[in-house]
């Protein structure tokens, strides 16, 4: 009879053989796949604690990581390679982006984190912009966030953005505001920013995209918010900011617009790193439910648990098409609101189902330090409110396809 590991191995063998086969077709690196995957694990995946307290030591850990990914040729997969990336487009990408994502600090180590600001200023920024801070973004000497949300205001609702940009009479923006849950806003060196320049709250116009340096005068941060307990999300303010003119991220009052084209492959990415999360939890499941024994008999002779592994396998199968289907649209310049609305919520949902399986089926050990899985579940729990709640994006979708069939 085949036994939990096996199914695994299988299973690992047959996709990284087709991944390698892909990319045999398209004229890439064969094994590039496979080489991620063995990057992430035996050197991202063991410094883990060391990048989650943060502080010099976590630093001084993340950039030899990257120094060591360039050795390996694993540098920026996505990123332009006329910047230093190596050029891969999204669907390549997203094919090794499951792998990179299997651990929260492999996009930084490998140098893909800032894909979202490369790709928003390669299209929105001005050339002052562009020839300012791409290369640096790149090539990893320059750290970028973004900030929309704010307190005391439902980040489902953009239309409510209270940040304001007033244009002086020399060109240059004054930018006041607060913003919140800023992914590393503290070690950044540029922020964009959501802020109002025409119209009031509420109004549907008037709402624009800047890019901020962190060093600017009235710019700072306020406190951390850690989330579950973890770090890596601030709060920051802007008091008066002046920001060069040249720093608006597309046309005034189209911020709007150039967010949501952010979102969209924001979203895709997230969802990928969280299936790559997903498999990572389930293959710690099925490697304890295989070589556990208890008085009872080996746990993988146990109908329950068992269940836990067919409905984990179940979750992981049924979400990576719906992932890819998003990447598809979007590297096509297709719409893809519902792809991509129906990819962030069972991403979301198949993290949090396996982990929690793989922590019932570890018992206690899957609670404590010994494990990947409580962080794990962290992210889970997180995954169903990161990039808008799965509330938002169902009544989305759900709009969309009864409004198609009106």
């Amino acid at each position: 009879m085949t036994s939990v590991a096996e199914l695994t191995e299988s299973r690992e063998t047959r996709e990284t053989r087709a991944a390698r086969e892909s990319d045999e077709r398209e004229g890439a690196d064969p094994g590039l796949g496979e080489r991620v995957g063995t990057f992430v694990r035996e050197h991202v995946m063991p410094r883990e604690g060391v990048l989650d307290a943060g502080g010099p030591e976590a630093d001084e850990a993340l950039r030899a990581l990257r120094d060591r990914a360039r050795d390996a040729g694993l540098w920026a997969l996505p990123l332009p390679a006329e910047l230093g990336g190596q050029g891969l487009d999204l669907s390549a990408y997203a094919r090794h982006a499951e792998a990179e994502g299997a651990s929260d600090h492999g996009p930084a180590a490998l140098g893909s984190a800032p894909l979202l600001d490369v790709r928003m200023l390669l299209r929105h920024g001005s050339d002052r912009v562009r020839a300012a801070y791409l290369p640096g973004l790149v090539e990893g000497g320059l750290r970028a966030c973004y900030a929309m949300t704010e307190p005391e205001r439902p980040g489902t609702d953009p239309f409510l953005t209270a940040t304001t940009a007033v244009r002086r009479a020399d060109g240059d923006w004054v930018v006041s505001g607060r913003k919140w849950f800023t992914s590393g806003a503290a070690g950044a060196d540029l922020v964009t920013v959501l802020a109002r320049t025409d119209g009031a709250p509420r109004d549907r116009h008037g709402l624009s995209l800047f890019v901020v340096p962190t060093r600017s005068p009235g710019f700072r941060v306020v406190r951390e918010l850690p989330v579950l307990g973890a770090s890596g999300q601030w709060e920051i303010a802007l008091d008066d900011v002046r920001v060069p003119g040249d720093h608006l991220v597309g046309e005034r009052g189209a911020g709007l617009a150039v967010a949501a084209e952010r979102l969209q492959l924001g979203r895709t990415l997230r969802s990928l790193r969280w299936l790559g999360q997903a498999q990572r939890a389930f293959d710690l499941l099925a490697r304890r439910a295989a070589t556990r024994g208890g008085a009872r008999g080996p746990l993988h002779t146990h109908q329950l648990v068992q269940q836990h592994v067919f409905e984990s396998l179940l979750a992981l199968r049924t979400t990576r098409p719906l992932v890819h289907e998003a990447v598809a649209r979007l590297a096509a310049g297709e719409d893809a609101h519902v792809e991509v609305g129906l990819a962030k919520v069972a991403a979301a949902r198949a993290l949090h189902q396996v982990v929690d399986a793989a922590i019932q089926v570890h018992g206690a050990a899957g609670l404590g330090p010994d494990t990947p899985l409580p962080a794990l579940l962290r992210t889970a729990r997180a995954a169903r409110i990161l990039d808008g709640p799965d509330e938002l994006h169902v009544t989305s979708v759900a709009r969309r396809v009864l409004d198609a069939h009106a």
